[in-house]
């Protein structure tokens, strides 16, 4: 039986340095679900990107699915605020090139599992029937997935999870919500003694990468 662990656990068990390596799926549950409308009226809406490499109803289907593996909570914002599909979208067309067959396909095969058990396209579902579909899907239970579906919830889950974390350079960690999520303090050149104390509060300085002459594009 698949179990998942409150985004606080997720969390707590990445850390900073292995945060993409590390995080597990987070779907949410009771007081984070009851918190998730309250934060997302605090961050505001995000206007939705333009797609370059989805369909709009792939990108439909792919930000619902982001959504529940790292939610919008009590706790703060998750990957719908951090626009990770927007990450995903864009690397279809370049690094990630090679997995837009299996988006096309899996993302399909998603949404006719879930009109199929639950009687509606899965981002008309609620996100317990979403969570249950995605259960199914991470499990290899769910059917009409080429190769499996748990193959492809995991390529969906580590895509996600880089799109929440990574530079926002790469069109994900908007506004710098998911380095904040984990209290990343930013990249910087230069360290003082202090900071490099053990439990030391370091302020996020909220600088990409390529905000440093030395990192080159």
């Amino acid at each position: 039986m698949t179990v998942f662990i409150s985004r606080r656990e997720l969390l707590k068990r990445a850390g900073l340095a292995g945060a993409v390596a590390a995080v597990a799926p987070a779907f949410a549950a009771g007081d984070e679900a009851a918190g998730a409308q309250t934060t997302a009226a605090a961050v505001g809406p995000a206007a939705r990107d333009p797609i370059a490499n989805l369909t709009a109803a792939e990108s439909d289907i792919l930000e619902a699915i982001a959504a529940r593996l790292i939610p919008t909570d009590a706790n703060g914002p998750g990957a719908s605020e951090a626009r990770a599909v927007h990450y995903i979208d864009r690397a279809l067309g370049g690094a990630l090139a090679s997995s837009r067959p299996t988006y096309q396909a899996g993302l399909n095969a998603l949404d006719q599992y879930a009109r199929s058990t639950r009687g509606r396209p899965f981002a008309a579902l609620s996100a317990a029937e979403q969570d249950g579909v995605l259960i199914d899907v991470e499990s290899g239970t769910a059917t009409g997935f080429p190769g499996g579906s748990a193959e492809f919830f995991n390529l969906v889950r580590t895509h996600t999870i880089q799109g929440t974390f990574c530079d926002p350079f790469y069109g994900g960690n908007a506004n710098f919500v998911g380095w904040d999520m984990i209290g990343y303090p930013g990249v910087r050149t230069i360290v003082t003694p202090d900071e490099q104390r053990l439990g030391a509060d370091v302020p996020s300085n909220h600088k990409s990468a390529y905000d440093y002459d030395m990192f080159t594009k």
